[in-house]
């Protein structure tokens, strides 16, 4: 009688703890990815029974639409413009100032093996949108999209915008977006995780007590952010690596950033809508590292200056029309710059980019370091 009342009470509590084991099933990296990119996870993700709510179809349609869209705007029209101009190599990819912007780091330069990216705005932590009350989640696919209007109908973050919509909400930071571009463009996530950088480069993975601590304490832990590991079709593993921070002098000589990029060995450089920064002595510590360590450097006018490409060292290919900068940074124009569009070298764009967004108004510049006569 004992075994058999010790036998009743072990199927009993079975039964109780099986819909909390069921609760506390995570989905996986992939699936959240997928579900926060409007397309369907796997069927056995516990997203997927999700996707039937209205809520998430209506965002499912709405993004393919708006990618379908962007694609046919630009980023095809990019990657023919990538895969005829730009020497297509393995290096890794450097993109200061880009905030999550995944979405053109891969139009330009889709066969990178690692890309670097960098912001101000704050990585965020491992969405586990399972979690999520109906109303929470809903507000967390409505605010997805709110934060990528700008670069899907532009080309390009607003800043003081993407911050106060990248801090809000249960699911927060620069990840869900860097999960959206990385589902859109095709990618397979196969890990996902926060780290810190600390004075000396090392990546160290993020103590999960300091993951919610304030910036202040972040600060003296290191440069905060995430690594990313994906593939595709034609790339069995590649890496993303987001570090949130002040890339002023001050603060790269507090972090260990430029350490870091400087393992990677020579790499390429993309700067784009970068507010001019690199035109002010308060950068020069980064200006002077891209040059340094890049073998080539695709860039906006909103990118180096012009007068710091010795023509010893690099050969310039200018693409689009330069019609000088937008009016808030009026005083950034650059008389070279003009004088080298209106040579008979200047080639076409059929797309727009930057903050002269459109299609006839935008530029590029393409620097490739010579190399050195022996």
């Amino acid at each position: 009688m004992t075994k058999l009342v010790a036998y009743v009470l072990a199927v009993v509590l079975l039964i109780a703890c099986a819909p909390a084991i069921q609760a506390t099933e995570r989905a996986t990296p992939d699936d959240t990815a997928r579900f926060l990119a409007g397309l369907r996870p796997s069927p056995g993700s516990p997203l997927f029974a999700l996707t039937k709510s209205a809520v998430w179809q209506r965002h499912a349609a709405r993004f393919d639409s708006l990618f379908e869209q962007k694609d046919s705007d630009s980023l095809s029209r990019i990657r023919v413009f990538a895969a005829k101009e730009i020497p297509q190599t393995d290096r890794p990819l450097l993109y200061f100032f880009s905030g999550p912007d995944f979405l053109y780091a891969n139009a330009f330069f889709a066969d990178a093996p690692t890309y670097v990216l960098s912001g101000l705005e704050p990585a965020g932590e491992i969405p586990k949108m399972e979690e999520l009350n109906p109303r929470a989640l809903e507000y967390t696919l409505l605010n997805t999209e709110r934060s990528l209007n700008s670069i899907l109908n532009l080309s390009f973050f607003q800043t003081n915008d993407m911050r106060r919509q990248l801090s809000a909400g249960p699911v927060f930071g620069t990840l869900p977006i860097l999960y959206v571009f990385l589902a859109r463009a095709g990618k397979t996530i196969s890990e996902a995780e926060t780290i810190v950088l600390d004075q000396e480069g090392n990546v160290k993975q993020a103590d999960a007590e300091r993951k919610g601590a304030d910036s202040a304490e972040a600060a003296q832990d290191g440069v905060r952010g995430v690594r990313i590991m994906f593939s595709d079709k034609n790339h069995s593993r590649q890496t993303l690596y987001y570090f949130s921070g002040d890339v002023s002098n001050e603060g790269l000589r507090k972090s260990g950033l430029l350490k870091f990029c400087d393992r990677l060995g020579q790499a390429n450089a993309f700067i784009k809508s970068a507010s001019y920064l690199l035109h002010r002595d308060r950068y020069a510590d980064l200006r002077d590292f891209i040059l340094k360590q890049s073998a080539l450097i695709l860039q906006d006018d909103s990118g180096i200056p012009i007068s710091y490409f010795d023509p010893v060292k690099w050969e310039l290919r200018p693409f689009g029309n330069y019609v000088g900068p937008i009016p808030l940074f009026r005083n950034r124009y650059q008389a070279s710059l003009a004088r080298l569009f209106q040579g008979r070298e200047r080639k076409g764009i059929d797309f727009g980019i930057g903050y002269q967004w459109r299609r006839n108004t935008s530029n590029l510049l393409l620097a490739i370091k010579k190399v050195p006569i022996l």
